[in-house]
């Protein structure tokens, strides 16, 4: 989550249907992320995992994991500035 409270994906800065780590923020909910592919609770768990996680997703070229999920005027950065900053 960001300071505004919506549920933003830590790895991409996806916003999310639901809650990624749950109402108290420490539950992971193990769902994928459409955009990224990160599972919530394992590749954004700790500063290091969420950035060998968004490395590894830029270097690919950003695709996205569920492409049909991807709106017509998708922008990574724009995006990007909801991840979790470290």
């Amino acid at each position: 989550m960001t300071n505004d409270g919506n549920p933003y994906c830590r790895v991409c800065g996806l916003l999310q249907p639901g809650l990624p780590w749950g109402e108290d923020g420490k539950t992971p909910s193990w769902d994928i992320c459409d955009c990224c592919g990160s599972e919530f609770g394992y590749h954004d768990a700790t500063p290091t995992g969420i950035l060998r996680a968004r490395n590894a997703w830029i270097a690919k070229g950003c695709p996205w994991f569920e492409e049909s999920e991807r709106p017509p005027d998708w922008n990574m950065k724009e995006q990007l500035r909801h991840a979790q900053q470290l």
